[in-house]
């Protein structure tokens, strides 16, 4: 309602009050007194009553006050009461009017959510990720939507979300801890609770993951092959599009991974380099062994891995080179002995997570000197994490619920996977946790045009850094209308007083929070965001602070290898029989040979150099010796020959050291 349709009928309440009272007040009197001839004639007879003017109590109690004094004094006290009550509603009504003033809604109707709509969005339940507080309850949020923050660093995300929601969270985790800090906070309580691991690929000591294992023989082999391809020639998670070498090295490292994975006894990514580049024979042998492999048995080579080396081997020398080299950079990380150790068995599958009898925490722990290094290794995880959870949505009945609690997710490049799949995970069981510290960072790592914003229901912002930033915040906020009053004064300087005051109000947009507003926000304060709910300005939390999270601080378990890794499809695969050597027969290698023919593939158009034989040195080749005057003639003439043909010989070598012949 309007504001002044609020006054008017302010000023009709508080007169039909006061007339209502004092009409009251009279009857009262009249009804005291017997209705007496001399109170004059009434106004009108109702079903036989009397019924007078009101206002005439006054005269009444004017001219015949001193017959019945008591009778007049309790009409007047009727008559004031009507006062006191109209003055009541009058500043109620006032009150109201002011309210629905301030709510106008012209230019907008932004506003804070008050604690009946936080509570009716289901932010003050007792389970679910901790958002913050709000008074003194903390708010959290138990529903399968995701949920995105903006928090500079060193601004207390760890302590204030981080933290508490993992000592509260009651089913499986994967947490994505660049400096360790969570593990050593929070893997000793949820330990207690359920299955701990920890993975730390520069870490000899922890617990070990083969992304190969997880690949399942038979129809499923191809598709899971080709998603770790994928990972491996995108390490980065900055390719738009590839290019020639990254297709074609892609197709090799297919058929090089299954190959390894069906007649290799090291079935890994280490394994995979090792295969590729082994330096006992060239890559043609290495192409050849690939397509008479009977990976199949009685059925023969496998036709992928066998039209990936034939493909391949149709190539030039020098694009076979490329694609061969293309391919290598991208299994440079697991030449690591650490990180081929930590990839070498399966201590933990990913259905562990979720399928468990107890729920599972995996944190994701990377120094952060070596994240640019280790990126393809979490990033291949999290990959298969998520293809794997969203394929059968059958299953999601009676597996563990799976928090991702990404802390620094742009850190990790662009998961194409990842973002796509925020649209549906939540179906699967899987809730993600997403914490940046800006709005460029995922621009940066998404693109401009991303839709991680738009699949997280819930976004929490602390005070940023960022003008972006601040500013979607503050667009997201609103815009609020707000009435603003202008008084102008008008008369002589020196009166006692002024002659005119002219007040005006009028009614003006403004955004309930303007970016520097948001920039400003207090280190305790913090803005939650939930889809169809006003905003919330609530309070951080910290872990500290509350005895109940202090009490759950336990230290973490010690690392242990367990007994025997995990069962899969292809440690126990018995090994094809190796097709023979196509050079078998080649003569024994000498040492000026090139067994690797590494020359040749580095200059392919240059045949195999023979070695010159080297002839028996001539001594004294260019010595002049005289004849001896005792030998005859014929003798000298015979050796003055000879030096003449060395002399000769010398000059020839080289015409231009000034001698002549």
């Amino acid at each position: 309602m309007s504001a002044t349709k609020i006054l008017w009928g302010q000023i009709t309440v508080v007169f039909l009050i006061i007339l209502i009272t004092t009409w009251a007040a009279t009857q009262y009197v009249a009804w005291s007194l017997g209705f007496q001839a001399q109170l004059g004639s009434p106004w009108f007879v109702l079903a036989g009553v009397p019924i007078y003017y009101p206002p005439a109590l006054f005269w009444w109690w004017y001219f015949y006050e001193a017959y019945a004094p008591d009778i007049f004094a309790e009409g007047g006290m009727i008559a004031a009461s009507g006062g006191f009550i109209a003055i009541a509603v009058a500043i109620g009504m006032s009150v109201w009017r002011a309210r629905e003033a301030k709510n106008a809604e012209t230019y907008g109707s932004a506003r804070w959510a008050e604690k009946g709509e936080v509570k009716a969005a289901g932010l003050l339940g007792a389970d679910g990720v901790v958002l913050g507080r709000y008074e003194r309850a903390y708010l959290r949020h138990d529903g399968p939507e995701h949920v995105l923050c903006f928090a500079p660093t060193r601004s207390g995300k760890g302590v204030g979300l981080v933290v508490p929601s993992l000592l509260t969270w009651p089913g499986s985790a994967i947490v994505h801890d660049i400096k360790g800090e969570n593990w050593q906070l929070t893997a000793g309580f949820r330990a207690r609770h359920g299955r701990v691991l920890l993975f730390d690929p520069t870490n000899p000591k922890s617990s070990a993951y083969n992304p190969l294992l997880e690949v399942r023989r038979g129809e499923w082999e191809v598709r899971d092959v080709q998603n770790i391809a994928d990972i491996l020639v995108d390490p980065e998670g900055s390719l738009e599009k590839r290019n020639h070498w990254e297709k074609t090295s892609h197709a090799l490292l297919v058929g090089a991974i299954l190959h390894v994975l069906y007649a290799e006894d090291d079935k890994t990514l280490a394994g995979v380099a090792a295969f590729l580049s082994d330096p006992k024979r060239p890559i043609e042998s290495t192409l050849a062994a690939m397509m008479k492999t009977s990976h199949l048995g009685d059925a023969g080579p496998h036709p992928v891995i066998a039209s990936a080396a034939r493909e391949l081997l149709n190539k030039s020398d020098n694009e076979r080179s490329g694609v061969l080299s293309t391919a290598m950079s991208f299994l440079g990380l697991y030449r690591d002995p650490v990180v081929a150790e930590v990839t070498r068995r399966c201590d933990w599958r990913i259905t562990d997570m979720v399928g468990g009898k107890r729920p599972a925490t995996l944190y994701l722990v990377v120094p952060p000197s070596d994240i640019n290094r280790t990126k393809p290794l979490i990033r291949l995880i999290l990959n298969q994490v998520g293809r794997r959870l969203t394929e059968d949505l059958q299953a999601k009945a009676g597996r563990h619920r799976l928090l991702l609690m990404l802390d620094e997710f742009p850190a990790l490049g662009r998961l194409d996977f990842f973002e796509s799949a925020l649209a549906f995970m939540a179906g699967y069981g899987l809730k993600g946790f997403l914490i940046a510290q800006s709005l460029n960072q995922i621009e940066k790592a998404y693109g401009p045009n991303n839709s991680i914003l738009d699949n997280c229901h819930v976004r929490v912002s602390f005070a940023t850094n960022d003008e972006r930033t601040a500013k979607r915040v503050s667009d997201a906020l609103g815009t609020a209308t707000e009435m603003k009053a202008m008084k102008n004064y008008a008369g002589h300087r020196l009166s006692p007083w002024l002659g005119h005051l002219m007040v005006s109000r009028s009614e003006t947009a403004r955004q309930l929070l303007t970016p520097g507003e948001i920039m400003q926000l207090p280190p305790t304060d913090e803005i939650v965001m939930v889809a169809g709910t006003p905003p919330i300005r609530a309070k951080k939390a910290r872990y500290y602070e509350d005895i109940r999270f202090k009490e759950r601080i336990l230290p973490p378990p010690k690392l242990e290898r367990p007994a025997e890794g995990r069962p899969d499809d292809w440690s126990k695969l018995p090994t094809p029989a190796r097709p023979e050597a196509s050079d078998a027969a080649a003569p024994p290698i000498g040492p000026d040979d090139d067994p690797t023919e590494s020359e040749r593939r580095h200059q392919p158009e240059l045949n195999r150099v023979t070695p010159i034989e080297k002839k028996t040195p001539i001594d004294n080749e260019f010595e002049i010796e005289l004849p001896d005057d005792t030998q005859d003639e014929a003798t000298r003439n015979q050796r003055l020959t000879r030096v003449m043909r060395g002399v000769a010989r010398q000059v020839s070598l080289d015409p231009n050291d000034g001698m002549e012949l």
